[in-house]
């Protein structure tokens, strides 16, 4: 990037997250937020929260982004950046609204927005935006001015999100005995979502089956192996599965399942596995039981050895990574040439999410959009 660490015209930096309750009388409460308008009866909140109970009803995810606060407060104050740094999330406190009203009362006008979600889908990117507008329609209604969000474009191919990732499969693949290790195969985990919300993540014309979804997981794993392959010298078989499943039994989503992907494997007479969570900025909830939990567990019925890769969590790649996004996003609304860091075949995303990318399920107002209300 360049020496510059003029952030103008943003004068705040808004981690935007999905939230997680932290006790268990937090747990029914938090997914009542999570499922919001679908009718869900308590009893089957409470049968869905089991994973929640299972860890004292407390999510890592909180925790995590107050780890990658930390991160992002040290890398920016040793760069020099000063960008006030605020946290809100979509279905838990601090709320987004909360914050937004907060960052108002303090004067910001301008703000961008990091979402913990590195890839395009409706759950990964629209619907963060819609909950944005939903926001700032509050703080309209409340008579205060109403801040412009700009979110930062998807940082799935960022080498500071990728490198951190390579490294976690190294260190997850030597943990193996060495009459192991050479047959393992490596298999990247991301959340399985309705095939129909993949197929419309977009823009739509510029990619196949599975929309932007699949293809910027599958150019991460690519990116991945060939970067193992280059410190090993092994290039080591792979493939794309999902996990974390939570719809209709009737609506076809995106397979094959981790679990039933070990299985094959396992009866195919491969030695060892890596799981890849790819799709996953930090080891949240998801990470720890439909992995660490779930899979694991099948992987010892099976008699399958697996390790787990890290996710990226706080590393000061990453943090380093969100400055340059930052710095990138700055630069461009400035007028200047900005060089926009990116790895494999699909190069830097689009900045603002153009018309009618990733729809919604209904059509709701989304914010730091093309077709934004409020710009």
């Amino acid at each position: 990037m360049s020496d510059l660490r003029d952030p103008a015209p943003y004068d705040a930096l808004l981690l935007l997250s999905f939230g997680g309750p932290e006790g268990p009388d937090d747990v029914v409460p938090f997914l009542a937020n999570v499922t919001r308008g679908r009718g869900i009866p308590e009893e089957r909140l409470k049968e869905v929260g089991k994973h929640y109970f299972l860890f004292g009803g407390v999510s890592p995810i909180n925790a995590q982004n107050r780890a990658l606060l930390d991160a992002l407060r040290k890398d920016f104050a040793e760069h020099g950046l000063d960008l006030p740094l605020y946290w809100g999330n979509r279905n838990w406190a601090p709320y987004l609204t909360d914050t937004l009203r907060e960052m108002t009362v303090d004067g910001h006008r301008r703000i961008a927005v990091l979402a913990t979600s590195a890839y395009a889908s409706y759950s990964g990117c629209r619907q963060y935006r819609e909950n944005l507008a939903e926001s700032l329609a509050a703080l309209e209604a409340e008579g205060l001015p109403v801040p412009r969000v700009d979110k930062l474009r998807h940082y799935f191919n960022h080498p500071g999100f990728v490198r951190p990732m390579v490294d976690g499969v190294l260190a997850a693949l030597a943990d193996f005995s060495a009459d192991v290790r050479a047959g393992a195969h490596l298999a990247f985990t991301t959340h399985s979502i309705p095939i129909s919300a993949a197929d419309t993540s977009g823009p739509v014309e510029e990619h196949g089956d599975g929309g932007a979804y699949v293809a910027e997981h599958l150019d991460v794993a690519r990116l991945i192996v060939d970067a193992v392959r280059e410190e090993t010298g092994v290039e080591y078989p792979w493939q794309l599965v999902y996990q974390s499943r939570s719809g209709a039994p009737h609506i076809p989503w995106l397979e094959p399942d981790i679990c039933d992907h070990l299985e094959t494997l396992h009866g195919e007479g491969v030695p060892a596995v890596v799981m890849v969570p790819i799709g996953f900025v930090s080891d949240h909830m998801e990470v720890l039981y439909d992995l660490d939990t779930e899979a694991n567990a099948k992987a010892a019925e099976l008699g399958l050895p697996v390790r787990r890769s890290a996710t990226v969590g706080a590393d000061p790649r990453f943090a380093a990574a969100v400055r340059e996004l930052v710095l990138e996003r700055a630069a461009t609304e400035q007028g200047r040439v900005a060089q926009r860091c990116a790895l494999g075949a699909l190069g830097p995303g689009h900045d603002l999410c153009p018309v009618g990318c990733c729809p919604a399920r209904a059509l709701k107002p989304a914010a730091a959009g093309a077709d934004s209300p409020y710009v």
